[in-house]
């Protein structure tokens, strides 16, 4: 099964290479985590964020594989917890689905992107910086996949 996550972004800082590797190496080889990142549209002082969004968004759905589980991080979207994300792991997990995450730029997804989502998710009420969204992405994938296994990383 791969997981993959979409994301638009600038360059990142060393510490987020190293906790998202981190925690794709814990999982196991039959549960992929892969990510593909798209850059950011150019920004200027008169860039309409609506713009922008469009723009970003339309380069995310151009790669999205047709029958993948898409799930898109918005902070409107429902919260979830940790053993709800394991319960979707597994079904995914014997449904045989892909699933690709969708992470928008600083202006957030386009209205095509959401739309298109089966699910849209949050991690809370907080607005999260982008590097640390994806390290917390990685951990909580990781952490679900010790819960469906029965390895005692999870101890909640």
């Amino acid at each position: 099964m791969q997981l993959t996550v979409h994301s638009v972004c600038g360059k990142m800082p060393a510490w987020v290479a190293d906790g998202v590797t981190e925690y794709q190496r814990r999982l196991p080889r039959e549960l992929s985590l892969v990510w593909r990142d798209l850059p950011l549209a150019r920004r200027t002082r008169s860039s309409n964020p609506e713009g922008l969004r469009q723009q970003e968004g339309e380069h995310l759905l151009k790669g999205l594989p047709a029958n993948d589980v898409l799930i898109a991080l918005d902070v409107r979207g429902t919260a979830l917890s940790t053993e709800a994300l394991a319960d979707a792991l597994r079904d995914w997990q014997m449904g045989g689905r892909n699933v690709s995450f969708l992470i928008g730029g600083p202006d957030g997804l386009s209205p095509a992107c959401l739309q298109r989502a089966s699910q849209r998710w949050s991690f809370g009420r907080l607005t999260l910086p982008h590097p640390l969204i994806r390290v917390v992405l990685a951990e909580q994938l990781y952490r679900a996949w010790t819960i469906t296994a029965g390895h005692p990383y999870h101890r909640g």
